[in-house]
């Protein structure tokens, strides 16, 4: 399960943000760059020990409303060939040293695991805490059992639209679409407006898994809503 080492991270991971986020498409900031806050996540183990997984949710208030986006990252010891597009950037750990820091997106570890939760077979961690689940996490399955994945070790092509990361994902004779979502949605707007993220997904495919939690947003309150979605198009 999740290690959590209290040590210190230069740049942190809200620096790395701050430089990295503007250049994206999604991106709803100001135009002086985001003033981002930690406001949740969860994490997820790599069954081989080697790679960090983590959901980080920030929230952005340098434009007009608040933005809450979900950030995947990975965390390696060593460059992932051929996923230099990906790279949000490398900082040094203090126990264990240096490590490249990717848009999960890409790498294909974090998809796999993250469609391995949505069909039961791996468990949310605690994104603070070690060795610990996070019972927050739930996901809400349509269609059960999923076909397993065949994910290789080479980077994933992660296809970026207005409201989140779609990964192609070989499973069972076909291919399913994961879907990460990058601009996170309360439940409450996702049930009333057309653009939120029920609504694309549903014109896109049919809902066969999702995960949600929770986060924080300015003032304290604890929202839900769809961090990722499988679907079959």
């Amino acid at each position: 399960m999740s290690v959590i080492h209290r040590t210190t991270l230069e740049p942190t991971k809200i620096e790395l943000l701050t430089d990295w986020l503007p250049g994206r498409s999604w991106y709803l900031g100001g135009a002086d760059g985001p003033l981002l806050d930690r406001a949740g996540g969860y994490r997820l183990d790599d069954p081989e020990g080697a790679v960090g997984i983590e959901f980080m949710v920030v929230t952005d208030v340098s434009g007009p409303l608040p933005v809450a986006y979900q950030m995947p990252f990975t965390y390696r010891a060593a460059p992932l060939e051929g996923a230099e597009h990906a790279l949000v950037g490398t900082t040094e750990h203090g126990v264990l040293g240096r490590r490249w820091v990717y848009d999960g997106a890409h790498d294909p570890v974090l998809v796999g695991q993250l469609y391995a939760l949505l069909r039961g077979t791996a468990k949310a961690q605690a994104q603070q805490q070690s060795d610990t689940l996070d019972p927050t996490v739930v996901v809400e399955r349509v269609d059960s059992p999923l076909p397993p994945a065949t994910l290789g070790t080479a980077p994933v092509t992660a296809a970026d639209g207005p409201q989140g990361a779609e990964v192609r994902v070989p499973a069972g004779d076909g291919e399913l679409a994961l879907r990460i979502h990058r601009l996170l949605r309360p439940h409450p707007a996702e049930a009333d407006a057309p653009a939120d993220a029920r609504a694309a997904d549903a014109a896109t495919g049919t809902i066969l898994a999702r995960v949600t939690t929770g986060w924080s947003v300015p003032g304290g309150t604890t929202v839900r809503g769809p961090f990722a979605t499988v679907l079959r198009p």
